[in-house]
Parts: structure tokens; sequence; C-alpha cells
């Protein structure tokens, strides 16, 4: 009796787990897109609201659902509706754990204008120092992802260097003391954007302009 009992509380208690995460997920969802909404516009200067677009089966990028399912990048746009440029998610595995930033790129300038960390467990002081060292941060003031003259591929993938040894834009200097988080941060950029730029900017027409001025 007592271990039909015990098995009953655990059936019980698993249902309930799973009942909740249910229940939470799309509430979960749509605060991390708020979330991602409003880094946006601290990646693209002169950005005053966005949209989410949703990569389709055939290559194509339409307006997101509501809870965002899929592959997103973010459009923003100024008070008059203008395209100002794209905002894309990378991840990668820092020192200690995952770290999930958010990258602002301008099709005018074909450049990474900033970026916003979404997500880090790096070690305070060190590791966290991507999101504060101004010297770094400053790598990503313009930082060059421009395309080879057919449009297929980013011409000079970013590219990680000591600090002090930065010579070219397409190149990041590292963070002395936290040489593993800034180098694993331009390694996620340096993944994400040859995959996305490329893609983005043949579609460039799909965030054009932007949803309800259509």
């Amino acid at each position: 009796a007592m271990f039909r009992a015990l098995v009953g509380i655990g059936v019980l208690c698993a249902l309930a787990i799973v009942l909740v995460y249910e229940a939470t997920r799309p509430i979960i969802r749509r605060n991390k897109l708020d979330m991602l909404r409003r880094a946006v516009t601290e990646v693209l200067p002169g950005a005053t609201s966005s949209a989410a677009f949703q990569l389709t089966a055939d290559g194509r990028f339409e307006p997101a659902p509501a809870d965002g399912g899929g592959d997103l990048v973010f459009a923003g746009y100024d008070d008059a509706g203008h395209l100002v440029g794209l905002a894309i998610t990378a991840r990668g595995m820092g020192y200690q754990d995952v770290v999930q930033i958010l990258y602002g790129y301008s099709f005018e300038t074909q450049s990474v204008l900033g970026i916003s960390v979404l997500e880090s467990r790096e070690t305070p002081g060190l590791g966290d120092r991507i999101e504060t060292d101004p010297d770094f941060l400053r790598n990503f003031g313009s930082l060059d992802v421009s395309l080879n003259p057919d449009g297929s591929a980013v011409a000079h993938p970013i590219e990680f260097v000591k600090r002090g040894a930065k010579d070219a834009a397409w190149q990041i200097d590292g963070i002395t003391g936290a040489t593993v988080t800034s180098q694993a941060t331009a390694e996620m950029l340096r993944l994400s954007t040859t995959q996305w730029i490329p893609r983005v900017h043949l579609r460039k027409a799909d965030f054009t302009p932007a949803p309800g001025r259509r």
C-alpha cells in the first residue's frame, strides 16, 4: 500500500510539473521576445521600433507569430518606418557556460553596430567584462562583415586577435584576463555572421517596409 501511495504521489507530481511547464511556456517565450525587442534598440542606433521575422522553409523571411517559434531575426525601424538594420542572436560556449548575445547589423555599412549580452554566467569581474569593458565594446562600433562581390559570403570572416594587435576592421581585440570569453564571443559572431549575413542581405526586401506600412 505504501509503495502504491508513493508511486501515485510521484505520478501526480510529475503530471503537475508537466502541466505547469506547458502552461508557463508561452508566457516565458513572450517575455523573452519582449526582452529581445527592447535589446534591439541598444544594438541598432536610431531604431525606435522592431518586428520579429521568421525564416521559412523556402528561405524567405515573414513576420513571426506572437509566440515567435523557429529561427528569428529582428528588424529595427526609425520613427518614419524606415529600416535601420537587423538584430540577430548568436550563442556559444564561454569559459563556464553558454553565452548568448544579440548583435546589430547595418545593410548600409555592412557592419556590426553593437552587441548586447542576453545570457551569461561568466565569472564576475572577469568573463563578464564582455558586457562592461569599453575597449572591448568599441570593437562593435563598426565591425566589418561586408560581402564578397557576388554576395555569397562574408569577404573577411570575423577574426579574434590579442589585445592591441587589431589592424583590420573585421578583427576583434581580446580582453586581457578574459581571453577565453572574449575569444568565444568573437567565434560565435564569426559563425553567426557567415551564416546569416549573406542570407539576410539577399532577402532585404522581406524586411521593408515595416509591418503595418506595407
